[in-house]
């Protein structure tokens, strides 16, 4: 085992505790009170310069060592989702319809581990900002951040994150250079028919047809305007439509989500899109509007700061044990707007792998903290490394 994995497995009862914590008070995006409270005192006591409210409820923490004007970024997500957990272990959630399902009680301490290992050895030349972000699950926390001078106010040469991964064994990592998660848009359409008796169609405009060929024609966009050698989803998630048996409504909505790789993709989907919802409304003679939002930009790791990223990562547990090219992730990740503007690279590390493992968003997931060594140390590295004191 590699020696910072050892010195910060020494802790490990006190990081799993903490982890645990966070697990059964979860808070929803722009509401982590509580967590950022705790955070911050955390990194107080370890001796940081500690910066509230950034990006509403985003915690900052600044530590300094040496003369270099050299500064890395690390961040790690606080929010919990509207869930109900379905565990039954003594740390499962207190909050009914709240729970850590995505593993960022894991993250969070993660980070809080490295800034204390560091704030101990400061073995390093430089400053490092950790960065507490709110609302990562479909708030816009990091474009929040961002907003409220983030990048300008804790400038860094490099920015890393990380997220766990249940289909990854623990004490293994995933890096990939270039596009690694997808952007990620939600879209909602509102149809105007005519409404009118059920018996009498021939009196009204049917905004539920008009919403079964728009959710129909939707699902040529990807398959006729994307080229097959891109990736690409386009999903319509939710259909509602009237209240009664013997009326046809006056009004359908129709909502779902897209995902794709580039911005230009992206922006080609919402194009045809606009067009099919429009253009099938007008001919069947209704009206519709769509909103589509992009909430997330494609993550995309600088491939020098992913070569790093990986070589951090063989070093603390063996080439053998990072995936260097794993596959693309549908799913989107808000950590992608701060890569847009800093040079960084975002990984997985393994957070189970064994039978029985669920998925994350599921309602019987939890954090493996057997994972929270290598976190912290991963974090720890980068920064010895990136900001060398020899």
């Amino acid at each position: 085992m590699h020696p910072t994995i050892e010195q910060i497995a020494s802790e490990h009862d006190e990081l799993r505790r903490w982890r645990r914590d966070l697990h059964a008070h979860p808070e929803l995006g722009f509401e982590e009170t509580r967590t950022a409270r705790l955070v911050a005192e955390r990194l107080e006591s370890f001796g940081l310069e500690v910066h509230r409210g950034v990006g509403r409820t985003g915690v900052v923490g600044v530590l300094r060592n040496g003369s270099s004007p050299r500064a890395i970024g690390l961040r790690a997500d606080m929010d919990a989702l509207p869930i109900e957990e379905a565990n039954d272990f003594e740390h499962r959630s207190r909050h009914p319809g709240r729970m850590h399902a995505c593993g960022h009680d894991g993250h969070t301490t993660m980070l809080l581990g490295a800034a204390r290992h560091l704030a101990r050895t400061r073995d390093f030349d430089g400053t490092v900002h950790f960065i507490f972000q709110p609302a990562e699950e479909g708030l816009g926390g990091a474009q929040a951040m961002i907003d409220d001078g983030l990048l300008e106010r804790f400038p860094c040469e490099a920015i890393f994150g990380m997220h766990n991964r249940p289909s990854l064994e623990v004490g293994r990592f995933a890096v990939r250079a270039g596009p690694m998660m997808a952007g990620g848009a939600f879209f909602d359409v509102e149809i105007d028919g005519v409404g009118t008796h059920g018996a009498r169609p021939e009196a009204g405009v049917d905004p539920v047809m008009v919403a079964v060929h728009i959710a129909a024609a939707a699902q040529t966009i990807v398959s006729r305007n994307v080229a097959p050698v891109q990736t690409a989803v386009l999903s319509i998630t939710r259909i509602h439509a009237g209240d009664a048996y013997n009326v046809i409504p006056q009004q359908a909505r129709l909502a779902g989500t897209a995902r794709a790789f580039s911005r230009e993709t992206m922006e080609r989907i919402e194009r045809r899109l606009r067009e099919v919802v429009e253009g099938v409304a007008r001919a069947m003679g209704a009206r519709a509007r769509l909103d589509f939002r992009i909430p997330f930009a494609p993550t995309i790791n600088d491939a020098d700061e992913a070569e790093f990223a990986a070589s951090v990562c063989a070093e603390l547990v063996g080439a053998g044990n990072v995936e260097r090219d794993p596959p693309l992730i549908m799913a989107s990740e808000d950590f992608s707007a701060m890569l847009e503007r800093v040079p960084g690279c975002y990984l997985n590390i393994g957070n189970g792998g064994a039978d029985g493992s669920c998925e994350v968003h599921n309602p019987s997931y939890d954090f493996d903290d057997r994972a929270l060594p290598y976190g912290v140390a991963f974090f720890v590295r980068a920064v010895e490394r990136r900001l060398s004191a020899r």
